[in-house]
């Protein structure tokens, strides 16, 4: 199969990657230590039977120097996520000492004590009210819970603020290769260096269209061209029909991008697609950025980096692919709104009731091509946007349904939880960008807490 995993990316191909987690119970000794400890020891249970991966020692701290000392081992550590267990209240001393040391997101997690009229022998609700404020005071965003460890709301929110922790990890570091510049007009795809850079950690690394793009793809080999359109003739129909040395060139496209991304380690592309491909390469690059998608290397087309990194923010969620889409036009009979895009999307996205087909480009008259319907199912649409002059996140939830294909390339019919002319209004009237990402999935949860741990606004859809 060609999709190919990046050296640098941690998915293993249809499964989820691990969540590490540093669990951290704090007592003081002059409440109840034998009560805390069970308390604790219970919470740090249910976390590791939940799936997650526990990180660091177990043992619970009692004095800022121990809070330091630990502090100290998980500095260095891969986490996606620090829970501070205030087993009971404690002053603010330890939970800066971790806030300043770890770089991680913070969840303070308070349990409740039954009123027996007798001694408080926890005052956990009152720790983290405590820790929030100094860590607030301090600049440090934080989450809480305050729930039994056995609650469903503990392992839930938990479980929620870890999956954003990772991705607000992997954005660090992330480098996005840039292949020529936007077309003129499409200020949607502008793209602002050094704000996503302060923000998010990430790099854009450009790659020159002809120099570096092309060069590489008309170097690649015919016989490894051809291996990978074999490959692909196993999950489409109609390959054979299209114009044999076109589908070639956007085979070796698919290709060179491959190996660009793994010698210069990128975790994504934002193409220049149109004209050039065209009208030099003889090919379409839809066909190359769909595969490269499936394989979790997430593309869009006209160089909208911004929408490269919504997708790669999308599939580290799900741990599957990610499709960037415009919305074309409205489905009254449906109540959804009509998402298309030449034929990039992904191919893990089909409706499994047809077998996906290739086509040519409907302005251009070149391959290739996707040609299908998108799968029903549950989906997460979100847009990293910059339609108000700074970062935000655009979030929506809705559902793919089945109806009669509205154009050809890759397209599906998007109902969101709200009637679509309100969704359409929303988007027009804020100015929004035209294309959106999707997922299958309901991820809103997790995304809302990356956007409080990255503190951008919310403009939900």
């Amino acid at each position: 199969m060609w999709a190919i995993i990046n050296p640098v990316n941690d998915f293993a191909e249809n499964s989820m990657p691990e969540i590490k987690i540093a669990f951290i119970s704090i007592i003081r000794t002059t409440f109840d230590v034998e009560l805390a400890q069970r308390v604790a020891e219970s919470a740090r249970t249910q976390l590791a039977a939940s799936g997650v991966t526990l990180v660091g020692p177990s043992a619970s701290v009692t004095t800022l120097d121990e809070a330091n000392a630990r502090a100290e081992v998980l500095a260095d550590a891969d986490i996606d996520l620090l829970v501070l267990f205030q087993a009971t209240f404690a002053d603010s001393t330890m939970a800066l000492a971790f806030a300043r040391q770890v770089d991680a997101p913070l969840l303070l997690w308070a349990v409740p004590e039954p009123h027996t009229g007798g001694r408080l022998r926890l005052n956990s609700l009152c720790g983290i009210n405590l820790a929030g404020h100094a860590l607030t005071r301090a600049g440090y965003r934080y989450a809480y819970v305050y729930a039994d460890p056995s609650a469903a709301l503990a392992l839930d929110t938990v479980h929620v603020r870890a999956q954003a922790g990772r991705v607000r990890r992997r954005l660090r570091g992330t480098r996005i290769g840039r292949v020529g510049d936007n077309p003129a007009g499409f200020e949607t795809c502008l793209v602002n260096r050094a704000g996503l850079a302060e923000r998010f950690g990430l790099d854009v690394v450009d790659l020159d269209l002809r120099e570096q793009v092309f060069a590489a793809a008309q170097a690649v080999p015919q016989a490894e061209a051809q291996a990978v359109a074999d490959e692909l003739a196993t999950r489409v129909s109609g390959l054979d029909e299209l114009d044999a040395n076109a589908t070639q060139g956007t085979m070796k496209t698919y290709v060179a991008l491959k190996q660009i991304a793994e010698a210069e380690r990128l975790q994504g592309f934002a193409v220049r697609c149109w004209p050039e491909f065209f009208t030099e390469l003889g090919c379409a690059a839809c066909g190359a950025m769909s595969m490269l998608s499936d394989g979790m290397t997430p593309s869009s087309c006209e160089v909208d980096v911004n929408g490269t990194i919504t997708q790669f923010i999308l599939q580290t969620l799900s741990g599957e692919p990610a499709f960037g889409s415009d919305l074309v036009s409205v489905d009254p009979e449906a109540d959804a709104l009509v998402l298309w895009h030449c034929g990039l999307a992904p191919l893990a996205m089909a409706d499994p009731e047809t077998t996906p087909g290739v086509t040519i480009h409907s302005n251009r008259k070149l391959p290739l091509l996707m040609d299908f319907s998108l799968k029903p199912g549950r989906v997460t649409v979100a847009r990293l946007s910059e339609a108000t002059g700074d970062f935000r996140l655009v979030i929506g939830m809705g559902e793919i349904v089945r109806g009669r294909k509205p154009f050809s390339g890759t397209t599906g019919l998007l109902r969101f939880d709200r009637p679509a002319d309100q969704i359409l209004a929303r988007i027009l009237a804020e100015g929004l960008e035209h294309h959106i990402s999707l997922t299958y999935g309901d991820h809103g949860p997790a995304l809302r807490a990356l956007a409080h741990m990255l503190n951008l606004p919310v403009y939900e859809l």
